[in-house]
């Protein structure tokens, strides 16, 4: 497995990938972090979808930038739900430079994210036919929820606990009614940040399960090496 820096010289903002062994082309993940930023949870997480055959990179949405001022752009433009919000253009510019990797296959590629960047995830899936597959973990949703007639296929987790919680199951029923691929699960007794193991409310159960979901979910749509 291989890490990479990446710097805001090669993009606006900066990351972090990790790359299987071996030259591919592998599938790849873009990987977007919640409120606090590209931290070792994230890097962690982009280094295990490395371990699994696929090449990650998680965008840094905060760095050379006022992230108080950030916040601000992006939390309103998931309270409004625009799909086109602040964040997505870089998302994208994300998508462009791993799909340009040497090791990547451009054809295989999805996204995952967490709270905020999953909100992120499922308001890019619906202006961007490049992703394939969609891994939003206590996402809110895109107004109105018909946007996501134009989503790829979706694996959600949702904690029950969590405001969260009504959105999975809207996510649900929408990508039901439009006949999307995906597979949403709301987790009993489960909190706000379940997936993180540094954090207070991680829950081992559900990380462990979600996990497994994701990776199944991603096999199916995007393959694995």
């Amino acid at each position: 497995m291989k890490m990479r820096a990446i710097t805001g010289d090669q993009l606006k903002g900066g990351g972090y990938a990790a790359l299987p062994d071996g030259d591919g082309p592998h599938p790849g993940v873009v990987v977007i972090h919640e409120a606090y930023g590209l931290n070792e949870n994230i890097k962690e997480i982009t280094r295990r979808f490395a371990e699994n055959g696929y090449a990650a990179l998680a965008i840094d949405l905060f760095t050379d930038r006022n992230r108080a001022i950030c916040m601000t752009r992006y939390m309103a433009g998931m309270l409004i739900g625009s799909v086109d919000r602040a964040g997505i253009s870089d998302l994208k510019a994300g998508l462009t430079h791993l799909a340009g990797m040497p090791e990547v296959d451009s054809q295989r590629i999805g996204a995952i994210g967490f709270c905020m960047g999953g909100g992120f995830a499922v308001a890019w899936a619906c202006t961007d036919d490049r992703l394939k597959a969609i891994a939003p973990f206590y996402a809110a949703n895109p107004r109105p929820i018909d946007a996501v007639k134009r989503s790829c296929p979706v694996v959600g987790s949702y904690p029950e606990k969590d405001f969260s919680a009504s959105a999975g199951r809207a996510l649900d029923e929408a990508l039901g009614k439009y006949g999307i691929d995906h597979d949403i699960k709301i987790y009993p007794g489960a909190r706000h940040s379940f997936f993180n193991d540094r954090g207070r409310a991680y829950d081992k159960a559900a990380a462990d399960d979600s996990w497994a979901r994701v990776m199944s979910f991603f096999g199916n749509h995007l393959g694995n090496d």
